[in-house]
This record gives structure tokens, sequence and C-alpha cells, in this order.
């Protein structure tokens, strides 16, 4: 098939690169004119395990092609895809005037049948409004699909190559027919195609992202409780996930949950539940114990420091909302530092991917380590804020020797206690045992 994507974001470069990889033709299409310059050039905008393979190996074989001409993109695309980005506005709610506007010069441009797919994530009824700016400006025929993104950054690649599912909104046969064909490839191990309505499928997105945020703010409670009852949130974590009705995924405790999707997910989905005037009290709680837990540890470092770490340095460990990925949106090392530095500590920061879009936050107002020893010289302290697995293990004697004192701070849980008391460090984390 002839796809064209029109976006190249996250979502939009992952799909356009794998719809490629199973022999599609695929343009996609940006109006930033040095990002597609570097794409055509063979520069990857983001970081993604392995997105790269993919990307060199389709455009190589040219099945992948980019441009900033939103004419040559939908020419001869049966299928045109939205990956734009849809950011919270001051009220909550998704900001649709990208996706809106490119429906409209969409809808300029097509004399055909096309099909119009929703990637981006989008409140429910989205479709219906695209329909209606493609109605104003086209006599052409064409079906708007809602078909919701449930690709998780860090393994965005096998999340779309071997989906769960596909979830794939829409009550235009013909479309439903193009759509089924295009994800054949992916789903030959019998993983299902859900279709439904669009108004559903665009709620369903918003109800997964949701529901995992609650999982992950229930998990923090619990956590902050284990403290207060001598508890051990591990344990208590171990014995809930073995019940297959709670599962295991999204029960670790840390300091709070960041990214592109779930914090402005939550947000969308409350407010379109106020739009109805629905008082959606789960999800407004979800967002209050998720603000409160980002500066957690901030809490714990000035209770160590009797209310006053002015002065002090700290080392820091990851800066991405995750491992694996260079994303840093709404990521809780943000607001760490942010807090910190207002309480005037001084700051060493390294993260293996990340690095390079904290400087476009905070500029020289931190300092950033070649490696992560580097970052613990002369440090008075070692938070650790992203689980990268190159901080699982690290050599503790070399620790030791670099920082003022045998202080960490884990917002990750990452080290076993009886570790931590066998090296004799001051250990805090995230709802277990303090080691003092």
């Amino acid at each position: 098939m002839k796809i064209a994507v029109v976006g190249t974001g996250y979502v939009g470069l992952v799909t356009g690169t794998c719809l490629a990889e199973t022999g599609n033709q695929v343009i996609c299409v940006d109006i930033n004119e040095q990002k597609v310059k570097k794409m055509q050039n063979g520069q990857l905008p983001i970081y993604e395990p392995g997105l790269e393979l993919l990307f060199h190996r389709n455009i190589n074989q040219g099945r992948l092609q980019f441009t900033s001409t939103l004419v040559d993109a939908i020419a001869e695309a049966s299928i045109i895809f939205l990956a734009l980005p849809t950011p919270p506005g001051g009220d909550g709610a998704a900001d649709l005037s990208y996706v809106l506007g490119a429906a409209k010069d969409i809808a300029k441009l097509i004399t055909d049948y096309k099909v119009i797919v929703t990637k981006s994530t989008v409140p429910v009824g989205t479709a219906d409004k695209i329909t209606a700016v493609l109605t104003e400006h086209t006599n052409a025929e064409f079906a708007v699909v809602s078909n919701p993104e449930f690709l998780r950054e860090g393994v965005a690649v096998d999340d779309f190559m071997k989906p769960d599912r596909i979830v794939v909104g829409t009550l235009d046969e013909r479309a439903r027919k193009l759509m089924a064909e295009l994800y054949g490839p992916y789903v030959r191990q019998g993983n299902p195609i859900i279709f439904m309505d669009q108004r559903s499928s665009e709620l369903t997105k918003y109800a997964a992202n949701s529901f995992l945020a609650t999982k992950i703010s229930f998990m923090n409670e619990i956590a902050n409780l284990c403290e207060l009852v001598d508890a051990d949130v591990d344990m208590v974590r171990r014995g809930i996930g073995a019940d297959d009705r709670i599962g295991r995924r999204f029960l670790f405790s840390g300091i709070g949950y960041g990214g592109s999707c779930f914090p402005k997910d939550v947000q969308a989905l409350a407010k379109s539940a106020h739009d109805y005037s629905y008082d959606f009290k789960i999800l407004n709680a979800v967002m209050d114990v998720n603000y409160i837990q980002k500066t957690v540890l901030v809490e714990k470092v000035k209770k160590y420091y009797k209310g006053d770490p002015k002065g002090k340095k700290f080392a820091i460990w990851g800066l991405a909302f995750k491992p694996e990925t260079d994303d840093i949106r709404e990521a809780p090392a943000l607001y760490i530092i942010e807090e910190l530095l207002a309480a005037g500590a001084t700051i060493t920061a390294f993260d293996p991917e990340a690095m390079n879009n904290v400087k476009g936050v905070f500029g020289g107002k931190i300092a950033y380590a070649e490696n992560q020893y580097e970052a613990l010289n002369d440090a008075d302290a070692l938070l650790i804020l992203t689980e990268w697995s190159v901080f699982r293990t690290p050599d503790f004697d070399m620790v030791e020797k670099l920082l003022k004192a045998k202080v960490i701070f884990d917002g990750r849980n990452l080290y076993d206690l009886q570790k931590m008391i066998d090296c004799g460090y001051y250990y805090n984390s995230i709802g277990r045992k303090l080691i003092n």
C-alpha cells in the first residue's frame, strides 16, 4: 500500500518506519524543513531502541521517504495517518488545532477516496470534527478512522511490530477492509484487530492510559503508607501482583509517572468528563497523588539535612521519564531539580540519552557529567531518578570513594536493602525500610 504519515514525532516516525518494514511505500511529512532534511540524510531525530536499523534499511530500500510538502505525501496515498501533537491547553483539554488544521489542508488536496486515520491521542468526538472539516472543504469521498496507538517508549518498535491488539474505529466497510489488509502482517499470530465505532475507539485510548496511571498512583499511595506502618512495598507488590485479576505490571512504586502520554491523557479524560458534567473523582485523585509524588524524594532530602540542603551538592543519575528513551516530558527529574535548585543546592547530572534535552531546559544551571561516576565527584549524596539498567549494578566501592558521604536517595528502588546494610550506606528509597 501507499501510505502518508503526517507528523514525525515518536508516534509518527515509529508508525511510518514500521509500516515500511512490511513492504508498504511510506512518505512521512513534517513542516519542520530542517528536521526533514536531517531524516532525508539518514539522521534519526529521536532515540528509540531498534528504530535506527529499520529506519536506515527502509530508506536505503526506497520504501521510506520524507518531505515537507503535504501534496507530495498524500498525492498517491490510499491511507493518510495523522500523528500530530495534541498538547494540553490551559484548561486541560487536548489542543486539536494541529489535527484539524492538517485535516483542512488535506481536504483541499484530495480528489479521490482516502482513508484519514487519527493516530494522535484525541478526545471523544474528534473524528466527527475531522469529518466536518473535510466535508466543508472537499467533494471527494473519504472515511475518517480512529486508530489509537499503544506504543511504550523504549519498546515502541516491538509494540508496533508485535501488538497485543490493534483498535480500529470505523463504520465504513471500505475503510475497514483497507485497515484489515494493512495490519494483517502484524497479527499473524492471532492477536486481534478490534473493530468498533470511532467514539469507542477514541475513548479506549484514554481509558487504557488512565487505568495504568491509576495503578501507578495507587501503588505510590501504598508505598507511602508502607513507610508509616513499617511494611515493605516490594513484598506488597509481589503479594498482590500474583493475583491474575490485578497482574504484575505497573505496580512498581517510585516518584510518579511522566512522559508524553499519561499526564496529558489523564488530564484530558478528566476534562472531557467535566465537559459532560461528570466529576471523574478517581482521575482527579490520580493527578493529585502524582503531583505530590514527583517531589517526595525532595522531602526526604530536606528531612535528612534538617530542612536545609542549601550549599549541598547532589549527584543525579537519570533524567528521562523512563529508561530507554531521551524523552523528558513531565519527567519527575525536572521537578526534583527545580526544587533542589530553589533550595540552594547544586547539581551534577548524568543520563545515557536525555542530557541534551535537559540542557535545553536548565542550560548552565546544573552541571552535566560524561558518565555516572563523574557525576559523583565531591557530591554530598546521590539521587537516582530513572531506572536505567546501567545504574542497577554499580561499583559501590567506586561510589564510596567519590561521594563525600555514603548517602543515597533512590526514587526507583533499584538496590537490595540487605546489600545497602552490608555496604554501610544511608539508603532512603520509596515504601521500604530506611537504612541508616
